[in-house]
């Protein structure tokens, strides 16, 4: 081994092991280790420096991170040598989640009420857990679904209550028709008058039975009919009404009175009927009332897709369900008990003939003449049979009803009253309303039940 002095000073040391080149000058050969000098190495300590605890904070973060998000030592690994991007794996168990929560059953029964809460929950919960979170979210969303087709279904409702209101200018016509029952003497006038009340039960002149709230309506009915009419002096109008709207049904007719026929205009709380009767009654608007409630509640919960079964439920739900004057239909002949025989028009009706024929008519013994809906001639009733109102599927219907019969309208009757009493139609009507209350409401479909 030899050592060599550079003549310049001394910034190099070299050793080798070889004896020379043989001409007596030391051979040079290149270092075989590395070299270090203080150029290098101060430079290097400043970047470790900066370096190692920029590291330190970032694999502390990772590390941290990766403990409240996942659930094995795996997913830290993955989280800690692969970074921060996680956008592909997040959407990989994010979709798969997904499409299990919507082939599966939900079993979280409780979804949450918004989205705020949704997140609130899923960022306090423990774990990467996207299964739970795609059962939640498909729970929110059953729910506002659920909500939606409720808030659609109480439209149509609320549509078709306003469509069958009272309109507003009608309701300030019997407000004003109030006030002038106060100040106007004429107004409170006898009706009829003192000379044509012997006709209220005198069985030679046609007598025509409206029950009914609309005073506009009533008075369409009752002009319409006289002017149409043959002999007007022969028509005697037993107009029926409630307590709250006789007072403007008996100033209009008294302002507006008919010369030639006899008006009566009478409200409920003017009848003074048996304690039998009374009851019936109160039976009949307790079991209607039960009847409007069961279609109300499940009309909301039910998807009815055929217009149909939305108009059938639309009808049962309509307020005339609920009317007294409705219902008492059936109770003519209490609410009349002196006459035998009247023509009942409904208050939609505009006569444009003389009906004094219908007084005429030999029903034979038949307690009803009523109009068939016929749409087609005598040979066919589309949409108008009783199988399109009744349940033949059931047997008490099948076994007392002809599914072919076809329907008749309830807009204009001829009642012959002695017929009625004698068969007792009053009391059948309540036993059928029983029985349907029994059978849970399956004997007709919705919408017909006030119409048996």
């Amino acid at each position: 081994m030899k050592f060599y002095i550079s003549t310049k000073g001394i910034k190099r040391v070299t050793i080798s092991n070889g004896a020379g080149d043989g001409k007596g000058s030391p051979k040079t050969t290149a270092p075989s280790s590395r070299r270090f000098s203080t150029r290098t190495l101060l430079p290097a300590t400043l970047v470790l420096g900066i370096v190692l605890p920029f590291l330190f904070v970032r694999i502390a973060f990772l590390v941290l991170e990766s403990a409240a998000l996942c659930n094995s030592l795996d997913c830290i690994g993955w989280r800690l040598f692969s970074g921060g991007d996680t956008s592909l794996k997040l959407r990989d168990e994010l979709t798969r989640a997904l499409l299990e929560a919507k082939d599966g059953d939900n079993v979280n029964d409780g979804g949450t009420e918004s989205f705020n809460e949704l997140v609130r929950e899923v960022i306090t919960s423990s774990g990467e857990d996207f299964k739970e979170f795609a059962f939640k979210t498909k729970a929110m969303l059953s729910q506002m679904e659920q909500k939606v087709q409720s808030a659609r279904q109480q439209e149509s409702v609320y549509w078709h209550l306003a469509s069958h209101g009272v309109p507003k200018s009608l309701h300030c016509l019997c407000l004003k028709l109030a006030e002038e029952y106060t100040i106007n003497a004429m107004a409170r006038s006898r009706l009829p008058p003192p000379e044509h009340v012997s006709r209220l039960v005198d069985p030679t002149f046609h007598h025509i039975v409206l029950l009914t709230d609309n005073v506009l309506a009533a008075s369409v009915v009752v002009t319409s009919a006289t002017e149409n009419s043959a002999n007007p002096e022969k028509l005697v109008f037993h107009i029926v009404t409630d307590k709250k709207t006789y007072t403007p049904m008996h100033a209009w007719f008294a302002t507006n009175p008919i010369k030639s026929a006899a008006v009566e205009v009478k409200g409920l709380h003017q009848y003074d009927w048996s304690e039998d009767v009374n009851a019936g009654v109160k039976e009949m608007l307790e079991i209607n009332h039960l009847i409007h409630k069961h279609f109300s509640k499940n009309f909301k919960g039910k998807d009815l897709v055929h217009n149909g079964d939305r108009n059938r439920y639309l009808e049962a739900l309509r307020p005339s369900s609920l009317s007294l004057l409705n219902h008492l239909r059936i109770y003519i002949p209490e609410l009349f008990p002196d006459l035998k025989k009247v023509v009942f028009l409904d208050d939609d009706v505009v006569v444009q003939r003389d009906i004094a024929y219908f007084w005429e008519l030999d029903l034979d013994g038949k307690v009803s003449g009523s109009v068939l809906n016929l749409r087609c001639g005598y040979s066919c009733c589309p949409g108008s049979k009783y199988v399109d109102y009744m349940n033949f599927s059931h047997p008490l219907i099948s076994s007392k009803f002809d599914r072919d019969q076809c329907a008749w309208l309830y807009g204009m009757n001829i009642f012959d009253l002695e017929a009625w009493r004698r068969t007792n139609i009053t009391s059948i009507y309540h036993h059928w309303l029983k029985l349907n209350l029994e059978s849970g409401l399956a004997l007709w479909n919705p919408g017909c039940f006030h119409q048996l």
